[in-house]
């Protein structure tokens, strides 16, 4: 009983501490800045999440993908997460990848997060590609008492093309909130599931949690798109919300990067090349750079 009050006050007081940490005192003067305590916050482990895959392996929600002419989603995916992974191992010192799947079997959505929470990621970017759903559209197929009879058809859509990144949609917050309260409020509290969600104390650190991390994300997903743009020349879509469900259940900052549609010969050539694989990649290590950079330098 003493141990669990101790630890509520140690909780309280970090959740204080945080809340602090939240406003700007040195602007208003309330605190000097030779005062200020260097946390030493470093990204250690990014998750990459190669989408959809082959056969299901274990129990959960599993989604085929989308394909193109000549190749698949899951394919693409896997080709550019795996040179991803080596990329920032390679560029990005001290920093650890951890993939979702190394593999063509596929991995259930619930499975992808709880690897993201159990690695104890600092980011979660995964790999997609988009593709547009057929268009419906009606066609003459003749007369029947001087009169046009029409029917429905399915025409292919390949007029999507480029880059889209999204973030979690805020109708999902709850999901998000209890992964966070699961994942990172339990683990700073050191009460394991002893935790109260309904708690003031657990509130306040949970909706600070949910603040930055969002914060965080469209941040990362901005500096992607704004690599492929610039830097590569990539028509783009922007940034969206979407509820998807590794993004609202991994307790980091998250991003789902559609690195262009498979079902548009154009940008399927270009997803399959050696030359586009690794300029998607490259672009995506320059973003996490440059968000490392920013973040780290914040937390000192």
């Amino acid at each position: 009983m003493k141990n669990r009050a101790l630890k509520r006050l140690i909780y309280s007081l970090s959740v204080l501490l945080l809340l602090l940490s939240s406003f700007p005192l040195i602007s208003y003067g309330l605190i000097k800045t030779d005062t200020v305590v260097n946390s030493g916050f470093k990204i250690k482990t990014i998750i990459v999440d190669a989408g959809h895959g082959g056969k299901p392996t274990g129990t959960g929600h599993f989604s085929h993908g989308a394909s193109g002419s000549f190749s698949s989603e899951r394919n693409v995916t896997l080709a550019i997460a795996l040179k991803l992974q080596a990329a920032i191992e390679k560029d990005m010192a001290g920093v650890k990848a951890v993939l979702t799947r190394s593999t063509e079997d596929d991995v259930s959505f619930e499975r992808r997060a709880e690897i993201a929470n159990e690695n104890k990621g600092n980011i979660f970017v995964s790999i997609h590609c988009n593709s547009l759903s057929d268009r419906h559209v009606r066609e003459q197929v003749g007369t029947k008492r001087h009169k046009p009879v029409y029917r429905t058809v399915s025409v292919p859509d390949r007029s999507g093309k480029g880059v889209l990144l999204l973030v979690y949609g805020l109708h999902r917050s709850k999901e998000e909130e209890r992964t966070i309260v699961h994942n990172q409020v339990e683990e700073d509290s050191g009460m394991d599931a002893g935790l109260d969600p309904d708690d003031p104390i657990t509130i306040i650190l949970t909706n600070e949690y949910k603040r930055k991390f969002r914060q965080q994300s469209i941040k990362l997903a901005t500096l992607i798109n704004n690599e492929f743009v610039e830097t590569d020349g990539r028509p783009s879509e922007g940034l969206r919300e979407q509820g998807i469900y590794v993004l609202c259940h991994t307790a980091m900052p998250s991003v789902l990067v559609e690195t262009g549609y498979i079902n548009n010969p154009s940008d399927e050539a270009y997803l399959n090349s050696e030359d586009g694989q690794n300029e998607i990649v490259s672009s995506i290590v320059r973003a996490l750079l440059n968000y490392k950079n920013e973040v780290e330098h914040v937390s000192q």
